[in-house]
């Protein structure tokens, strides 16, 4: 046999014989792959633990920032309608007041009038 081939065939033999399956599950009999891929699962899981707490308290920071934005839009809501209600108020004094004074103004013409065509007389 040549050398080549003797060598190939000790190789698939060492192989085989070092990745046979083992039910032991302790982790001492797992082939290299085996160790690797679990370490690499176990690293992908802490990385994903690691990341989300801040992706965690980044929602709750965007849902309390929300709630504050809409309590704040509610009470600028309120003040607004506050405000147009003082601003109606107040218009409605002021014209009473006009009409008062536009009385006022129309009855001291009339006595003025009054005087005058007693005078005249």
């Amino acid at each position: 046999m040549k050398t080549t081939t003797m060598f190939g065939a000790l190789l698939v033999l060492a192989l085989a014989a070092g990745c046979t399956r083992n039910d032991d599950t302790s982790g001492e009999a797992m082939g290299p792959a085996q160790k690797a891929g679990k370490a690499v699962d176990e690293a992908g899981d802490r990385v994903a633990s690691g990341l989300r707490a801040p992706l965690d308290k980044a929602d709750e920071a965007a849902k309390k920032l929300a709630e504050r934005a809409e309590e704040e839009r509610r009470q600028l809501a309120e003040r607004t309608e506050e405000a147009r209600e003082k601003i109606k108020d107040a218009t409605e004094e002021a014209g009473r007041g006009l009409q008062k004074a536009t009385s006022k103004v129309g009855e001291k013409v009339e006595q003025a009038g009054e005087k005058m065509q007693d005078a005249a007389r």
